[in-house]
């Protein structure tokens, strides 16, 4: 064996065994959660209300609150992110310093913590806009948080698109927005969804911001301006209060729903992207 393919074979190996590592991972999390908590969900669990009085252990106004937030933020930060990341990849000069300025921000407000989110939402959409604590404002919120990840994701995914299919259009004939709408953006949807994915994980996955800007009233919202607890929240909630083996159950029993949320809509979204995807063959 050459010194090329031993080195082949270990590169090869190392790759393997990293990827068994991560899946590994993320079967004994979900394992551990689901065998921990799935005896405890029922109907009445899932579609019950909420009280500290009682034995009342519904989330129902938690996953209502957390759709509402996944909906309001993706519904607002998506269109900015991709139309960004259209600008920076078809219409920006590369190099420029506007580009330069764009890029510094979005990864600026990667870096930034999520509580300082949560702080800025507090200070600018509950108390100066008036917002006060509602689902709108921790949406809003939550909408800057995931901007970052949808324009660099998507950024990433537009550049992917080979040069040659643009040279092509146009040689035919084609403006620049029917480019980017009929051929550029179809050929990326794939990463285009996968910064949507992202994002939704990211949003169900936060406490700090929400609580800062959305509260925490465990009622179900009956509009965008009433306060909410998500699930994330709610769970937060529960780990303060394990006093009893009842209140164990409701914490792994939370946890199992949140998982198989995020489930469920990554699932959705893959399948809105396929019919997408196959409406533009």
């Amino acid at each position: 064996m050459t010194y090329h393919q031993l080195k082949e074979k270990i590169t090869t190996t190392l790759i393997w065994c990293s990827a068994l590592i991560t899946v590994t991972f993320l079967l004994w999390v979900v394992w551990y959660i689901l065998s921990n908590g799935l005896a405890y969900v029922d109907w009445q669990f899932i579609s019950g209300n909420y009280t500290t009085i009682g034995q009342n252990s519904g989330i129902f106004p938690m996953i209502v609150s957390t759709l509402y937030m996944v909906i309001i933020s993706i519904a607002i930060a998506a269109p900015i992110g991709i139309t960004t990341a259209i600008y920076l990849t078809e219409y920006a000069k590369i190099g420029s310093r506007l580009v330069k300025v764009i890029r510094f921000c979005t990864e600026s407000l990667a870096g930034i913590p999520s509580i300082i989110y949560g702080l800025f939402g507090m200070t600018f959409f509950v108390i100066t806009l008036g917002f006060g604590y509602s689902i709108l404002s921790g949406s809003l919120t939550l909408s800057i948080l995931i901007l970052p990840v949808i324009i660099r994701t998507t950024e990433e995914a537009l550049m992917a698109v080979p040069h040659t299919f643009r040279e092509g259009s146009f040689a035919l004939g084609a403006s620049k927005i029917y480019t980017i709408w009929r051929l550029i953006l179809p050929s990326a949807l794939p990463g285009i969804v996968t910064s949507i994915i992202l994002s939704v994980g990211r949003v169900i996955g936060e406490s700090a911001p929400v609580f800062l800007t959305a509260g925490m009233v465990a009622r179900l919202p009956e509009s965008v301006m009433d306060s909410g607890r998500t699930l994330t929240v709610h769970l937060y909630k529960l780990t303060q209060e394990l006093y009893t083996i009842h209140e164990w159950q409701q914490a792994y029993a939370t946890a199992t729903v949140l998982i198989v949320l995020v489930l469920l809509i990554n699932m959705a979204t893959k399948l809105i992207a396929r019919r997408f995807d196959n409406a533009h063959e």
